[in-house]
């Protein structure tokens, strides 16, 4: 290839008023297959100008036409003939520059991410290599965060350190990341590798039944919570202080050790109910769930002892409140939750009713309707076309129709009347 185009070829194919059509030709050499050779060319929509370019090149009579097939091997044997180029691509090379050829490119490129997911799945541990296999998740996933295979192959092998380690027993997440991989935040939320292991981790989860519905499990909460608490499921210690689990008289095994008095309001952080899981003594017993922690400080104060087990979720439940919820329930734990009476609470509902299979507690049409009565008269505070409670059909409605946010401790009272009765 001529490193400047001839004079001649630049004034008979490389005018402005022929750049589209250069380009158009270039873009049937790029897509091209390498492996086969392009005989022929069908060109639509020429104007004047170009048709009449193209049939200097060719050879062919000057007349009105909008369209054109180029024969590749006459054409650059009349440019080789002429002296103008070896070729037509060498002589639109001369003209605009090196045609990269992209169908090859791609070719190529798809056969590196193909060698090494293959190599990655040979060598990797079962998690990766069942990751792996979920090309519809991982390849996606990978290319994104790895952008070329040179770099996803660097991600793939601290991604399979990493798995080779869960599940693991209550060890921080910044000692997991400083032992596998030499720097205590390279598993930090956001960071490639982190996210690599946690799709991995949450395949591993769904394929082995450990969560029946992953959607339900990990819904609501912000984006660190959520993330936060399938580090947990796998042993990891993320934040493992913060919003630790209230609850009041849960239950545990006689000989298993136990830090809290009965009848007081206690608390226990997601480290403790991950590091060391309690023996639970609840299989076949009622296990109350309030969204409110005053509601535990008052059941507290009015039954102490007496009161069956209850539990707070503090809102949408974090890491800890959902891990202490999954070791009840695993320990046979029948669980009835209430909360409040606003769009927010009948979301909570959803979430732990549907996680966990809990019961509604005094959760309602017809307990709304009651608690009415109770609220003293006041402007319309709930929103319209709110959520529907997957438990009562009915209390969407009703709540839009009264308009009324009532929160939990409105209702105390009734609720103390069902723990009182548990005791009797």
């Amino acid at each position: 290839m001529k490193t400047t185009p001839d004079l001649r070829l630049q004034r008979l194919f490389g005018e402005p008023a022929l750049a589209a059509l250069r380009q158009r030709l270039r873009r049937r050499f790029e897509l091209a297959d390498t492996e086969q050779t392009l005989s022929s060319i069908h060109l639509n929509n020429l104007n004047p100008v170009e048709y009449s370019a193209l049939c200097q090149l060719t050879g062919r009579p000057s007349r009105i036409a909008r369209s054109m097939t180029l024969d590749i091997a006459d054409l650059d044997a009349r440019l080789r003939a002429a002296g103008l180029a070896d070729s037509l691509q060498d002589a639109l090379e001369q003209l605009d520059g090196p045609i990269v050829a992209k169908a090859s490119l791609r070719k190529t490129l798809s056969a590196q991410w193909s060698a090494l997911t293959t190599s990655a799945s040979a060598e990797g541990s079962p998690l990766l290599r069942a990751w792996l296999q979920n090309t519809a998740t991982s390849m996606t996933l990978l290319k994104r965060l790895g952008r070329d295979p040179a770099r996803a192959k660097q991600l793939l092998v601290a991604t399979d350190i990493v798995l080779r380690r869960l599940p693991v027993e209550g060890l921080p997440r910044s000692q997991l990341a400083a032992e596998t991989l030499g720097d205590a935040h390279a598993l930090d939320a956001g960071r490639p590798v982190a996210t690599l292991v946690l799709s991995a981790w949450r395949l591993h989860e769904r394929t082995s039944a450990s969560l029946e519905d992953e959607e339900a499990a990990e819904a609501g909460g912000g984006a660190e919570e959520r993330l936060r608490e399938v580090w947990s499921r796998a042993g990891v210690l993320v934040n493992e202080l913060a919003r630790p689990a209230l609850f009041l008289n849960l239950p545990v095994a006689p000989d298993a050790p136990r830090t809290w008095l009965p009848g007081e309001p206690a608390y226990l952080s997601l480290r403790q109910l991950v590091r060391k899981p309690y023996a639970w003594s609840v299989n076949g017993r009622n296990v109350y769930v309030c969204e409110n922690p005053n509601i535990v400080a008052i059941v507290a104060d009015r039954l102490g002892a007496d009161s069956p087990p209850l539990v707070c979720t503090d809102g949408m439940p974090a890491a800890a409140q959902r891990i202490l919820l999954d070791q009840l329930t695993s320990a046979g734990a029948r669980l009835h939750y209430h909360g409040d009476y606003d769009w927010p609470g009948i979301g909570i509902g959803n979430h732990v009713m549907r996680t966990w299979q809990a019961a509604p507690w005094r959760f309602g049409c017809r307990d709304y309707q009651e608690a009415v009565t109770l609220t003293p008269t006041r402007p319309r505070d709930l929103s319209i076309l709110g959520i529907e409670a997957l438990w009562d059909k009915e209390l969407r409605a009703t709540m839009d129709t009264h308009g009324l946010a009532i929160p939990e401790e409105t209702v105390t009272n009734s609720l103390l009347d069902d723990l009182s009765k548990e005791t009797k």
